[in-house]
């Protein structure tokens, strides 16, 4: 018959919470109250009820060499997996007859609780001091009865503690196809458990990681004055799971109960420890597997449950949203703006400007049907594509009002502006020829002329010429040679004098009517403007 795969290792925590799983368990009501759903690990192995493990019996009370399978463990929770096992076992002179008596006991407790049989468990033992004796290989016993009285009749050897000899010697004749173990192909766990209550006088560190490395599991038990750092060294990870420790030998038959929960396959659906989320199957050996009720999928973490998503079959006819209610069943639903017609299954336009999906740069109006349009703000036209807005140019429209210059601020507005030397009036429209010649800032030493929009010239009183700068006035030298050379008193000089300035005055009241003249057509210009 096909042998089973070996259950894994159980975590640290679990050996130490045994005793409390041993208890009695209060009756619970029902964890799940949806219908469809079953309790929780109700099943046990090939589906058949799963019973709570009984109380083992007390470390005090005879073992009998008959084979019990599952005594102490309950039926149905636990049973040994398949094992070659070595005990490993510290026989130097500082164990004493006694003390070596109670490791004896300790190792047939272990056997106690074991399924032994060549396709079962294998058992042998390899006996150490300052030298290395195999007092049987793992194919001598094929019962308990007579692996227990054989375990009875070995003997301590001598001085010395080689520890790391004893795991090479059991990794080199003990572990070997020829001394019963099997091979790679029957996936059968190699596992050795090594008793010291000493330093190791040799090197273990390398000759254990080479035992570890070849597929071994070493367990490492220390007693009294055994080296806890060298335990380490010899055992596998995680520590915390394969190092052991007692402070005398007649404490050593209490780990036995720890060695059993650790080589026994328990059912985790009885311990409650499977996490599934619905239903734990056990399948034998240690091993389960999680279903779920009618109505839900198993996930792919092969724990957790999701209900039958139908939405995901496309078989849901929703024309907008299928929705998945957890309970297999689903509803349809329609996205915003829409709503649910009384089929269940489509659904009509509510508002597409209410949806934000419209695309209009300005304002959706919505046409009642389904359908919309966009409109721009004040000011702005609808673009080629109906959905981008451009401010309109009122400049180029002819319209803006402005006298002068209309200048588009790019928003669908404007302003009005002045040609140079004009103001821009308080009608934001009209322009005014800006007056330099009242300003005072003209620079004209006599006179300043306003020659209309925004120039001007400078002018002298009579009597007086323009400089060159056109700007300030000089004297007339003329009348100044008339005054100071001439005869005033003569006839002809006042006469010639009276034509001078008679000329003078005249030139002058020319140049006025013209400045009036000018200034009268500016004037009216502005008032028919």
């Amino acid at each position: 018959m096909p042998r089973p795969a070996p259950a894994r290792r159980l975590p640290g925590l679990l050996l130490l919470l045994w005793p409390l799983l041993l208890l009695p368990l209060p009756a619970a009501p029902d964890p799940v109250a949806r219908p469809g759903f079953r309790r929780l690990g109700t099943r046990g192995p090939g589906g058949s009820p799963g019973r709570r493990p009984t109380p083992a019996a007390p470390d005090g009370a005879p073992s009998s060499g008959a084979s019990e399978p599952g005594r102490a463990r309950g039926a149905g929770v636990c049973k040994s997996r398949p094992l070659d096992l070595v005990f490993i076992i510290d026989s130097s002179r500082s164990v004493r007859p006694l003390e070596f008596t109670k490791v004896k006991t300790f190792v047939s407790r272990i056997i106690d609780t074991l399924d032994i049989g060549p396709a079962d468990t294998r058992v042998a033992v390899v006996n150490y001091a300052s030298t290395v004796k195999i007092e049987f290989q793992l194919q001598a016993y094929t019962d308990k009865q007579s692996l227990k009285q054989a375990v009875g009749r070995i003997t301590p050897l001598s001085t010395g503690t080689m520890s790391g000899l004893a795991i090479q010697t059991a990794m080199d004749e003990a572990f070997t196809v020829e001394a019963g173990a099997r091979g790679p192909s029957s996936n059968i766990p190699k596992v050795a458990i090594i008793v010291t209550d000493g330093r190791p006088q040799d090197q273990v560190n390398e000759v254990a990681a080479r035992a570890r490395a070849s597929g071994i599991e070493l367990y490492a038990v220390g007693v009294d004055r055994a080296d806890m750092e060298s335990l380490k060294m010899m055992a596998s990870e995680p520590l915390e799971e394969h190092v052991f420790y007692v402070e005398t030998y007649g404490v050593i038959e209490k780990l036995s109960s720890r060695f059993q929960e650790t080589f026994c396959a328990l059912d985790p659906c009885e311990l409650g420890t499977h996490q599934c989320q619905h239903v734990c199957i056990s399948d034998g050996e240690g091993k389960h597997h999680c279903e779920c009720s009618q109505g839900y999928t198993l996930n792919a973490d092969k724990k957790t449950c999701s209900a039958l998503d139908k939405c995901a079959l496309n078989t849901h006819g929703c024309e907008h949203v299928c929705v998945n209610d957890r309970s297999g069943s689903y509803h349809c639903e329609c996205y915003e703006g829409y709503t649910l017609n009384e089929d269940g299954k489509t659904c009509s336009a509510q508002d597409i400007c209410a949806l934000g999906t419209h695309g209009c740069q300005h304002i959706c109006v919505n046409d009642g049907t389904g359908s919309y349009h966009c409109e721009c703000y004040e000011g702005y036209t609808l673009n080629a594509d109906k959905k981008t807005c451009s401010a309109q140019d009122k400049c180029a429209l002819g319209t803006h009002g402005c006298q002068h210059i209309c200048v588009n601020d790019g928003t669908g507005s404007y302003h009005c502006e002045c040609y140079e030397g004009y103001t821009l009036n308080a009608d934001k429209k009209t322009c005014s020829v800006r007056d330099k010649c009242a300003l005072g800032s003209h620079g004209c030493q006599h006179i300043c002329v306003s020659d209309g929009a925004t120039s001007y010239h400078c002018d002298c009183y009579p009597g007086y010429t323009l400089n060159e700068d056109k700007k300030t006035c000089s004297v007339i030298e003329e009348a100044r040679r008339l005054v100071s050379t001439e005869d005033a008193c003569g006839c002809e000089a006042t006469l010639a004098f009276q034509d001078k300035v008679s000329s003078y005055l005249q030139r002058l009241n020319t140049k006025l009517d013209d400045i009036l003249e000018k200034l009268k057509v500016n004037e009216y210009g502005q008032i028919h403007r």
